[in-house]
């Protein structure tokens, strides 16, 4: 019971915390390689393909399991779908990446609470009473965090931090300081990347209670994303030799990314989704910013831009109020079920005691008139 308690109840916060710092210094290295000359379409398609291969072996294992369901042609057609949706995703995630930087897309990436909020409530995961003081926390977080969304995309601001290396590091000047609007484009794709990342939730969520495996729906999805990429790819990159990993940058990047991004990190986003739900996986999206710049500033000679600041700041707090109003409703559903509870087990006991009286008095009764 302890150790079930262990890994259902407090393994996933840590577990997601590290999740989103691998994350960043992903999307770190990702903005080195494509510094370097690597094709954005050939590190998605080699990126997924080494997860894939990876979990290769879950499929034929989860065959031999009797407490699975069979994979049948519904839940392979819903992992196709995620498919789509993940490698869309990818696709403008790293397209606006390298159109802008890490930082900005960890301060938009802030944007995902509010996103996954609106999903669930079309989707009927979640329930709003506008007299309810946690619903409206929820609906004013949600359109605050919209609001600095559109302070980060709109607004670049001046730089308020100045990295030491970007005169001496031209190896990794990685843009640091973009044109406007190859900023503006960058945080539009961006933007309608982490709209389809809730959406991913979503979706994921639901194949989960069809199909509770987690490394054999994620080998499904990374061979479906590695697929659509590569067809994206050799309609959209016209040079034949991009195919070829010549820096040592690129190849450790699309091995790191393949390794701990599409491998390990969509297995542990999936295993949390089971576990605690899309609102949950979506709450650790803020910690990515802070991690995003110190690692942008000390290693890529980023500089900090005070619209990113404010817009990430004004995120954060339609953020916490989200979840304070999250909070406020799981409190109130507790108490109600306890209270519920409560009256159930008050309502048994009289019942149990009433037909021994009845009893008593039905025998009283004989004995009077025999």
């Amino acid at each position: 019971m302890a150790g079930r308690y262990l890994v259902d109840g407090v393994l996933p916060f840590p577990a997601m915390v590290t999740m989103e710092c691998i994350n960043v210094g992903l999307n770190t290295l990702f903005k080195a390689a494509t510094a370097a000359g690597m094709s954005r379409h050939v590190f998605i398609v080699y990126s997924y393909s080494v997860a894939a291969l990876l979990l290769l072996p879950s499929p034929f294992i989860s065959r031999r399991s009797t407490r699975l369901p069979p994979l049948n042609f519904s839940i392979l057609s819903k992992i196709a779908l995620l498919g789509i949706i993940g490698s869309s995703s990818q696709i403008m995630g790293y397209t606006g990446i390298n159109y802008s930087s890490p930082t900005l897309a960890s301060a938009i990436s802030n944007l995902v609470p509010a996103f996954t909020f609106i999903l669930a409530i079309i989707f009927r995961m979640e329930k709003v009473v506008l007299k309810s003081s946690s619903s409206q926390a929820k609906v004013m977080g949600t359109i605050i965090s919209i609001s600095g969304a559109f302070v980060v995309t709109l607004y670049k601001g001046p730089s308020i931090i100045f990295s030491s290396t970007t005169t001496t590091t031209t190896s990794l000047s990685l843009n640091s300081s973009p044109s406007d609007s190859n900023w503006v484009l960058g945080s539009l794709l961006l933007t309608a990347e982490y709209i389809l990342v809730p959406l991913w939730y979503i979706v994921q969520t639901k194949i989960m209670k069809e199909y509770p495996e987690e490394a054999t729906v994620i080998f499904f999805y990374n061979l479906t994303v590695a697929i659509i990429a590569a067809l994206v790819g050799v309609i959209l990159e016209k040079d034949s030799s991009a195919w070829l990993l010549r820096q040592n940058t690129a190849l450790a990047s699309v091995l790191c990314s393949g390794v701990f991004g599409s491998c390990i990190n969509n297995t542990v986003h999936t295993w949390a989704l089971r576990l605690k739900g899309p609102v949950f996986v979506a709450m650790f999206k803020p910690l990515s910013i802070v991690v995003a710049i110190v690692m942008g500033v000390l290693f890529l000679g980023d500089s900090l831009y005070l619209g990113s600041l404010i817009g990430a700041s004004i995120i954060s707090i339609g953020f916490y109020t989200v979840m304070w109003g999250k909070a406020k409703e799981e409190e109130m559903g507790d108490e109600e079920g306890h209270t519920h509870n409560l009256t159930a087990n008050m309502e048994s006991h009289e019942d149990q005691k009433v037909p021994l009286l009845g009893t008593y008095k039905t025998q009283r009764y004989s004995s009077d008139h025999v």
